[in-house]
């Protein structure tokens, strides 16, 4: 077969994630950041809400491009899911690009019917209250955090 049937996240998609983002965001009292990329890294949806601070937009990117890439949560574990100490978390941002690898919370993929369409990125609270954004996004779209 030379081509395969995927899903793609639209824009309205995106929206619809950003506006539960959002919401969730205002419900911690957070200035959060959110970007919304696709299942390639490239960014379809970012808001940085009044209060937020400059350095989130590049966090929240980079959160949601690795876990596109990764196709699962970011976290302190390496693309394999092996444990990791600081130095070799560092280094693995170092070797992927700091724009395409963290170890921080608070980033998933888009998972719909079992494929990776993309990813969210939110950064501003600590990390439980990001995850918690991010998967309110995910909800408000029916898709899941982590391939079956």
């Amino acid at each position: 077969m030379s081509f395969k049937k995927i899903n793609r996240l639209t824009n309205q998609g995106a929206k619809k994630m950003m506006s539960a983002a959002i919401e969730k965001a205002e419900e911690f009292g957070i200035p959060a950041a959110v970007a919304i990329v696709d299942e390639g890294g490239h960014l379809i949806l970012y808001e940085r809400m009044d209060g937020g601070r400059f350095h989130t937009q590049h966090s929240s990117t980079t959160k949601a491009v690795c876990a596109a890439s990764n196709k699962r949560p970011t976290t302190t574990q390496g693309a394999q899911g092996q444990h990791m100490d600081t130095l070799h978390a560092i280094g693995l941002a170092l070797a992927a690009g700091p724009e395409r690898w963290t170890a921080m919370e608070g980033g998933f993929p888009i998972i719909f019917e079992g494929e990776c369409s993309g990813g969210i990125g939110v950064s501003g609270g600590n990390w439980e209250q990001d995850e918690i954004i991010a998967k309110a996004a995910l909800d408000a779209i029916g898709a899941k955090e982590e391939i079956d």
